[in-house]
């Protein structure tokens, strides 16, 4: 079984910063790629960032040039870097992982519980 953890989130004053982590344990062959998306009340949830093992990275519009997502491959772990916080930025930030469980296998997608992160102004 794998499981995701996330860490870091809580209260912040608007423009301040945040480091989100999501680490993943369990047994499983290898991770392809980690993200994270948010979801504030009365949203849908949205798509924030994602990094593949190769690296590669990807954004949503809204944060581009602020947040930066980052991992340690070698800990199963990715990191959100979160600046210049604002007031939309409040929300309920997941991460997934698409994990193969056995080399042979397709990669499945898995979702943490989520850390809640409130921006005052």
């Amino acid at each position: 079984q794998v499981q995701l953890v996330e860490s870091g989130g809580g209260l912040v004053q608007a423009g301040g910063s945040l480091r989100l982590s999501c680490a993943a344990s369990g047994s499983f062959f290898s991770i392809n790629a980690m993200g994270w998306y948010r979801q504030a009340p009365g949203k849908q949830r949205e798509f924030v960032a994602a990094i593949t093992d190769g690296g590669s990275t990807n954004y949503a519009d809204s944060v581009k040039g602020r947040f930066t997502i980052s991992s340690d491959n070698a800990k199963n772990t990715a990191y959100r870097q979160m600046n210049s916080l604002k007031p939309e930025d409040p929300a309920v930030y997941s991460c997934n992982a698409y994990v193969k469980i056995f080399r042979v296998t397709s990669a499945r997608e898995y979702w943490g519980q989520g850390t809640q992160v409130t921006v005052s102004s």
